[in-house]
């Protein structure tokens, strides 16, 4: 092909593409037309497509060749079962997910949408932004860092970002904020997702996000109801169980969900969990209980909006009810969207099966149908449906987001212990370059850094590790996870013997469907594990004085070491909180954070040492 030819071809495309109008984002508003649209867009749909509106399938972002089975699965959802809406994500076929481009995200969203008779509402699970999806984009803390930084002020920030940036590339629903409490230390995965142990201060930012969010164009979900805080289970591996009664729901986990309903939330999704003081029925979790979604969620709180199941995938409900059945009782009991159903075809059939033979009236999933509709149209999304991809280099990843977050998990540094006897740090030789090749640093026996991760390959820590190079090029680094903290333990302790001043950094977060062996027992655990700790220990009775021990996420990690001398915590392991980890060891920031939890036999809520940078 010539040139003259490509021009002429670039040229064409370009052409066709002024032809189509693309949506532009504005504030979540229902208006007169958009309510006419719903109502007409119902009264045209067949059962089958009105069935499919309840449907939420997972769309992972990746290049897709048009034969590709995955995108045939993908079309088929779409022409076959009329879904009216798909979870935008990643692939995640070796356990890690693997983040794609926003371009790509864009381009699946238009093509998905070209191919929907009715618009689809796209979600997202952008919690720390999109950034936990799609490389590129800016990453930020996680949500219990904005409460320890303290400032309400960033939290409207950070909406205003991800709802630009989830406009951006056809996302329309956000499944944030996390309106959970933190009220259970031993909870595995709800932890540095949720706020704060204090309701009223939860409330105060879960308000404050929606507000900015569905302000700039971007629906919010509040999850997980009525609350998933108190439990000390994982909902992905089994059925979890909130014990609470029924005074403490009112006084602690309902406060925020009130909260997001007084703000006009969009969304909000029910939680897998049984709560017996509210549901006395013991194969009845949140989700499929009428009591709880209906009664309490709708009559008693008088929410109107969007209610999403959890992931029906999930084994907490999918091994409860078989053969499609989640489905079918998350509709009876008062939801609107089936969020990724573990056989598409199976929950479908179930669904109309139940509403053919009036287990399920057409007139509530008329009802749930038009909420989804009237959710599309509050998005803009009766007008167009498709996003302009040629704005994305100017929408996405804007220099000040990032300094945006860098100063997020500056402020959000917390010292809870100090031995004063390590910190702060001192810089040591840098090296400089003198040519192509530059000699390695000569070893720094005075500093060992440890790194406790769940697997040494993953990419947690290493921006950490190389933060501290850059500061002591020779220091000792070791990386260390489950299966090899055993066998390295005997050459931690004798470069502990040697050093100066110990860091360990551990990343413990919370992660779905995680299992490790705490106290001989497998558990999905926001611990360290049993040889891990066994080593912790170890640095503490032999060198405990010169130990820095760094949070890189669960602030409750200190409460098995209640010796600590020196505890930092980040509240995330995200790339800003891996710097301000660093440059707080040696002392370039203020660090002024406050804990947002009572962490048992270590510090109240609200503690944290003020240290002036030097």
């Amino acid at each position: 092909m010539t040139s003259k030819h490509l021009l002429a071809c670039l040229f064409c495309v370009c052409s066709c593409a002024k032809q189509e109008v693309f949506i532009t984002p504005s504030a979540v508003q229902l208006d007169s037309e958009g309510e006419q649209w719903a109502r007409q867009t119902l009264a045209a749909m067949t059962p089958e497509e009105k069935v499919g509106q309840l449907l939420m399938v997972r769309a992972n972002v990746a290049f897709y060749n048009v034969k590709d089975p995955a995108w045939a699965e993908l079309n088929q959802a779409v022409r076959k079962y009329h879904v009216g809406s798909m979870l935008l994500s990643v692939p995640n076929d070796t356990g890690t997910s693997a983040r794609s481009l926003p371009f790509e995200a864009a381009f699946v969203t238009n093509q998905l949408q070209h191919e929907s008779k009715v618009p689809l509402l796209f979600a997202a699970d952008f919690e720390r932004g999109l950034s936990m999806r799609f490389a590129g984009t800016t990453s930020f803390p996680h949500t219990m860092a904005f409460a320890a930084a303290g400032k309400l002020d960033y939290v409207r920030d950070f909406a205003r970002v991800v709802a630009r940036e989830s406009r951006a590339i056809g996302v329309h629903l956000n499944f944030f904020p996390i309106a959970d409490v933190s009220s259970n230390p031993a909870n595995p995965i709800i932890n540095i997702r949720s706020f704060s142990e204090n309701p009223e201060r939860v409330s105060e930012f879960v308000a404050a996000y929606v507000k900015e969010a569905q302000k700039a164009g971007l629906l919010t979900t509040a999850k997980h109801f009525p609350g998933h805080g108190n439990e000390d289970s994982d909902s992905h591996l089994g059925v979890a169980r909130i014990l609470s009664d029924a005074a403490h729901i009112e006084a602690v986990e309902l406060v925020p969900f009130r909260g997001a309903i007084a703000a006009g939330v969009g969304a909000i999704m029910m939680a897998h969990v049984t709560v017996p003081a509210l549901e006395p029925a013991a194969d009845r979790v949140a989700t499929t209980s009428h009591l709880i979604t209906s009664d309490l969620l709708r009559e008693r709180l008088g929410f109107n909006g969007l209610v999403v199941t959890d992931a029906l995938q999930m084994n907490a409900i999918a091994d409860l009810y078989p053969d499609g059945r989640a489905g079918v009782e998350a509709l009876k009991a008062g939801n609107d969207v089936l969020l990724l159903p573990r056989d598409l075809q199976v929950t479908a059939n179930a669904v109309m099966q139940a509403a053919e033979t009036g287990e399920l009236s057409w007139p509530q999933i008329d009802a749930a149908v038009m909420r989804v509709l009237l959710s599309k149209a509050s998005v803009g999304l009766h007008r167009s449906k498709t996003v302009d991809i040629s704005q994305l280099p100017q929408l996405l990843s804007q220099p000040a987001d990032a300094v945006l977050s860098q100063q997020i998990a500056d402020d959000a540094v917390t010292l809870i212990r100090d031995s004063q006897t390590v910190l702060p740090l001192t810089v040591g030789k840098v090296v400089v370059s003198t040519g192509h090749f530059d000699a390695p640093a000569a070893p720094d026996n005075d500093l060992l850094v440890v790194l406790l991760v769940d697997n040494v390959q993953d990419e947690p820590g290493r921006i950490f590790a190389r933060e501290v190079h850059e500061r002591r090029p020779g220091a000792r680094m070791i990386f260390v996870d489950p299966n090899l903290v055993s066998g390295m333990t005997p050459e931690i302790l004798a470069a502990a013997d040697m050093a100066r001043a110990i860091v360990v950094a551990a990343v413990i977060t919370p992660t779905a469907g995680k299992v490790v062996k705490v106290e001989g027992n497998l558990t999905n655990a926001v611990s360290l594990d049993d040889a891990s700790a066994a080593l912790l220990n170890k640095l503490l009775a032999g060198t405990g004085d010169k130990v820095v021990l760094i949070s890189l996420g669960n602030p409750y990690l200190a409460m098995d070491f209640p010796n600590i001398g020196t505890y930092l915590c980040t509240f995330s392991h995200a790339p800003p909180s891996q710097r301000s980890a660093v440059k707080a060891l040696f002392a370039e920031i203020d660090v002024g954070g406050h804990l947002p939890v009572t962490i048992p036999k270590i510090a109240p809520y609200g503690s944290g040492l003020f240290r002036a940078k030097r």
